[in-house]
Formats: C-alpha cells, sequence, structure tokens
C-alpha cells in the first residue's frame, strides 16, 4: 500500500509538505504507547491520532485553531481513561522531533495535562483530552477547583 502510495506521489509531481509525507510513509510513531499515527483531516486541519491509545498529535498552534471549529471535539474518539493512564509517563519524546516534550497545564483548564515540544511547537494530548478541552462547560470550574498537581 505505501508503494502504491509513494507511486502515485511522484507521479503526481505535486510536492507535498514534510509532515504529509510521515504519514503517509507511517513513519510517525505515538510516543505514549509505540504504535502509528493516522493523518486525519477535520476542515482544513490535518491532525495525527494513534492508532493504539487514540492521542492526538497537533503540529504547531492546530490545537487552537482546531478547537474553535464547531464539532471539533470529534476527532478525539478514545477512551478518557486510556488517556489518564498514560499521565504517568515521565519521558515523553516528541513524534516528529524525538527531543523530550514538555509537560504542560492548560491555561484556561488546570485539569487537563499536555505535552509540547520545545522545539517544533506540537503538542501531544491523550485520548480524551482535547474532547474536555473543545468542549468547555461549566462544570470545568469545579474540575480546575479539584484539580491534582501535576508535579
Amino acid at each position: 500500500m505505501v508503494v502504491v502510495e509513494a507511486k502515485a506521489l511522484r507521479e503526481a509531481k505535486s510536492p507535498l509538505p514534510h509532515r504529509s509525507l510521515f504519514a503517509t510513509l507511517g513513519r510517525v510513531q505515538c510516543p505514549k504507547c509505540g504504535e502509528r499515527l493516522e493523518a486525519i483531516l477535520y476542515e482544513d486541519i490535518t491532525v495525527d491520532r494513534c492508532l493504539g491509545c487514540r492521542g492526538l498529535w497537533f503540529d504547531a498552534r492546530e490545537e487552537d485553531r482546531l478547537r474553535k471549529l464547531r464539532g471539533a471535539a470529534s476527532i478525539d474518539i478514545g477512551d478518557a481513561s486510556v488517556g489518564r493512564s498514560h499521565n504517568s509517563l515521565s519521558h515523553v519524546p516528541c513524534p516528529r522531533c524525538r527531543v523530550p516534550m514538555i509537560r504542560m497545564v492548560h491555561a484556561e483548564q488546570s485539569h487537563i495535562w499536555y505535552e509540547r515540544c520545545g522545539s517544533c511547537g506540537g503538542a501531544w494530548f491523550d485520548a480524551g483530552e482535547f474532547r474536555r478541552l473543545a468542549e468547555h462547560t461549566p462544570f470545568d470550574l469545579f474540575r480546575r477547583l479539584f484539580a491534582r498537581a501535576r508535579w
């Protein structure tokens, strides 16, 4: 299948962005479970989703653009309990450039923890985290009050 896709890319003679080529060739792996990431498209934004744990990789600032779109939370199809189980991992490499990512707490919703790459600016959200971020509700005030410390 990869050979057919690569051949079609050569024959089309249209340059593909570096990120799309990686996604097409299946070289990008999940930083949490090691499974392959698949490229998914929502409106005009391409995001990578893990085929195993269903975490989401956003290139620089994509999560901000995407969460402003109505219905964007639908791309986060993973089980939030699986996502929470990955919060205990301490060293998470960037799936793009392989440098260690920085653990972050979302400024508006402190119960949401994610990882950001200091090199390429990409962000990793475990299953359920982007859905909670995109579906901001009044209940988030209570979550924020009772969020446990990340450190």
